[in-house]
């Protein structure tokens, strides 16, 4: 069974590119050859979200590890086919800033960073 690392680091999350809140931002998780773990990281603004896709098979475990430098900022691990519902809410876990768990079927992946509170104004 492979695993799957993802670590995702949210202090510099869209450097260089400017868009605005309505515009939905995704960007696609690649895997280096051989390899079983990526980073990515960047930085979210007001009421912006980023959607990272990730494409993995079910039995697979996705671990996310992420490290922040405002406490306001959570993300939410979206199973393939979803219109809103998670497998995970970083903003309602204790624990909300790791999640690892075997996939349970095949497909895109959405790990949602966004703000929370008052930091999006």
């Amino acid at each position: 069974m492979k695993k799957l690392l993802v670590c995702l680091l949210a202090s510099a999350l869209l450097v260089g590119t400017a868009v605005t809140s309505a515009e939905a931002v995704t960007k696609q998780i690649q895997f280096a050859k051989g390899k079983t773990s990526a980073s990515v990281s960047g930085k979210i603004t007001g009421n912006d979200s980023m959607d990272y896709i990730l494409r993995a098979g079910a039995g697979q475990t996705l671990t996310v590890d992420f490290k922040v430098s405002k406490r306001a900022a959570f993300f939410n691990v979206l199973p393939p086919g979803s219109t809103g519902e998670a497998l995970f809410v970083g903003s309602m876990n204790a624990v909300g800033d790791h999640f690892k768990c075997a996939l349970p079927s095949d497909g895109d992946y959405i790990l949602r960073v966004y703000l929370m509170g008052g930091v999006p104004r």
